[in-house]
């Protein structure tokens, strides 16, 4: 959604219509949340009164509301812009909620927007069965020693040690006002390049959400999130691995009132001033 001057922000309904829509033959930017609990949607009866809300128990994934690594549906919201709130691409959401419909979530509704956990110890347990001697005695099976903590997957980067570069050489042209302008806005001319701020992985490259043009998100770790708005062309796909320094889309005015491009840092989530990572010029 644009301000009153145009810049993308990303509001209290959601940070995240944000990903996806524009991408393969779904549209997730055409029903954002269906509400069972009201009559906004229906075709009014002529004999009929209100219809009666629907009892939240019911809906999908109820089972799980308030749990860490669920997120419960508001009015409003997308799948698009929920995925995008919380780091994952809409595929990965709608898959680990086994949703039929990616384009219908309903207020109420309680979705995974985390990886579901896998663990390896059942299927160690599964092919280390004893083999059995002449009376029925277990065999003596050596016990695997524990594998070692795997390096916590570091992240691609510590969290504070991203190394973030400016994604566009032209100047400021807006800095980050956390009520108004949630990013920073450079200028440039149409065709310039724009570069990925560190390395990552793409959730979301499309055009799917009104307000923020050509759009491109980039996850860097479980921690930072980055924003790239109004590009003119977009030069990579959902879940693309990038490198810092690679151009990723040239700068363009989509959706925007002259060409710029609207860079943001989400830090958990929540917009951070980009200057205070981006090196000094």
């Amino acid at each position: 959604m644009l301000d009153s001057r145009g810049v993308l922000t990303w509001g209290a309904s959601v940070v995240a219509a944000m990903v996806l829509a524009g991408c393969g033959s779904t549209s997730l930017n055409q029903a954002p949340v269906e509400d069972r609990g009201s009559s906004a949607g229906r075709t009014p009866s002529s004999t009929s009164a209100t219809p009666p809300r629907i009892d939240p128990a019911t809906l999908p994934g109820a089972e799980n509301a308030g749990k860490p690594g669920y997120y419960t549906v508001k009015p409003g919201e997308t799948l698009m812009r929920i995925a995008s709130d919380n780091g994952q691409n809409w595929r990965d959401i709608a898959r680990w909620s086994n949703l039929d419909n990616p384009n219908v979530i309903e207020v109420g509704q309680v979705l995974r927007v985390v990886p579901p956990v896998t663990t390896t110890a059942s299927a160690a347990t599964a092919t280390s069965a004893p083999a059995m001697t002449g009376a029925n005695t277990p065999a003596a099976t050596p016990v695997p020693a524990p594998a070692p903590a795997a390096a916590a997957s570091a992240p691609a980067a510590a969290d504070g040690n991203l190394g973030f570069i400016w994604p566009a050489s032209g100047a400021v042209i807006q800095g980050f006002d956390d009520a108004r302008n949630k990013g920073v806005d450079i200028g440039g001319k149409a065709g310039d390049p724009v570069v990925a701020a560190a390395d990552g992985r793409v959730i979301y490259s499309g055009a799917g959400l009104r307000g923020y043009g050509n759009l491109i998100l980039v996850k860097h770790n479980n921690t930072y999130l980055t924003a790239y708005a109004h590009n003119q062309t977009l030069l990579v796909k959902d879940d693309q691995v990038v490198k810092k320094g690679q151009k990723i889309a040239e700068m363009g005015s989509s959706d925007a009132d002259r060409v710029k491009l609207h860079f943001e840092v989400r830090r958990q989530g929540k917009p951070v001033d980009p200057s205070r990572y981006l090196p000094s010029r």
